[in-house]
């Protein structure tokens, strides 16, 4: 299998469901290598509280320790554009959607790059990415888990 990238919605969980659940996610991967995206760091850092925020720090720490943390390239960027582009024409999305999709267009154009798969509790999303550029992904809930 593949190694899994996490995306911003299952770290979210897990930190509202409780302070170290995030830093014990790494479960969900069945064994595999987990990598961090810029991107989800980038969105755990602007969301998360006061609180939590050494989570984070520790996530960021650890995974960059590790050498696993994943940063778009050019290549994804105008991936991005492109498949942003298409879903607006395809959906009527208006700009306050393309913006809440494009960090997620991001995650799922690079782990693509890498043939990565991206664990998600964003199914919505990532099925209408998936329709315009293959990758792998699957939905996980981590409060069930």
């Amino acid at each position: 299998m593949p190694p899994v990238l996490l995306d911003s919605s299952i770290y979210i969980t897990a930190l509202r469901f409780a302070d170290d659940a995030a830093l014990s996610l790494r479960r969900i991967a069945g064994g595999e290598p987990v990598w961090l995206s810029s991107v989800v760091l980038e969105e755990l850092y602007a969301g998360v509280t006061v609180r939590n925020r050494h989570v984070v720090e520790r996530l960021e720490c650890d995974f960059d320790r590790a050498g696993r943390i994943l940063v778009p390239n050019l290549s994804d960027s105008t991936q991005t554009g492109k498949a942003l582009a298409r879903l607006t024409a395809k959906y009527d999305y208006e700009q306050i959607g393309k913006g809440r999709l494009t960090n997620d267009a991001l995650v799922a154009m690079s782990a693509a790059r890498l043939g990565m798969t991206v664990i998600t509790a964003n199914a919505r999303d990532f099925s209408k990415l998936r329709e315009l550029r293959p990758f792998r992904w699957r939905v996980n809930n981590p409060r069930t888990n």
